[in-house]
């Protein structure tokens, strides 16, 4: 089989199944390791925090888009991006106020020092989440500085090998799939240490699997692996 059939084999067999799968992301469907446990704890002992301002910092796929989701709910949370011309201030004075991806998103030293303020000065709360340290944003307004360090900050470590099982066997379920032990062990193994990766895996071999009409086999994952490891697509945030 040449190259160029070869491409229009994988296209038809994966533009039919373009759709998006909703995986569970309540309280009750996080799977909590240790590397996740302080994570959990400063979202589950809301509103008794330590500080009206924290931040979940850890690395792409970690699992603080879900563990943002989960207090968002919870706290009846507004998200914002403090830039200028938003309306972020006046939120943070109404109510619990959540931006993700800081450090990646941007935003404007003073309306972040505003949104601060107002949490403060409201008694409500903010959460951030991040990849990196608030000392690593670039922040330049003293201020600001001043309040990021007095802000609570939980880091997230990245998966090891049993979590990732576990959320493997997990993504598989909410799909009503169930492999073989061996075969997660197999992925896990070769996969990206992320539950970014872990989502693109999963979601990837069930369209494909759906696609040929076949079992997710070993060969199947690996052809999947490959792929996922030639395009980088396990690298994103999310969970």
């Amino acid at each position: 089989m040449n190259e160029t059939t070869e491409r229009e084999r994988r296209r038809s067999e994966q533009l039919p199944l373009q759709f998006i799968h909703d995986a569970a992301k309540s309280r009750d469907d996080l799977l909590v390791s240790e590397r996740l446990a302080a994570a959990v704890a400063i979202v589950d002992e809301w509103p008794a925090w330590p500080s009206p301002v924290v931040v979940l910092a850890g690395p792409i796929g970690s699992g603080k888009s879900h563990l943002a989701h989960i207090w968002r709910e919870k706290a009846g949370a507004t998200d914002i991006h403090p830039v200028v011309g938003s309306n972020a201030a006046d939120l943070a004075a109404a109510g619990p106020v959540l931006f993700e991806d800081a450090d990646r998103r941007g935003f404007d030293d003073a309306e972040l020092f505003h949104v601060i303020n107002s949490v403060r000065e409201n008694g409500h709360s903010l959460l951030l989440t991040s990849r990196l340290w608030p000392i690593s944003w670039g922040v330049t307004l003293p201020d600001l500085k001043s309040r990021l360090k007095a802000a609570t900050i939980v880091e997230i470590g990245e998966p090891d090998e049993d979590l990732l099982a576990q959320v493997i066997v997990k993504l598989f379920a909410d799909r009503q799939l169930y492999i073989d032990d061996k075969l997660v062990g197999y992925i896990v193994n070769r996969m990206e240490r992320s539950l970014g990766a872990a989502q693109t895996i999963v979601d990837r071999l069930d369209r494909l699997a759906l696609a040929r009409g076949t079992r997710i086999t070993r060969p199947l994952a690996a052809e999947v692996l490959n792929d996922v490891g030639n395009s980088g697509a396990g690298a994103k945030d999310g969970d």
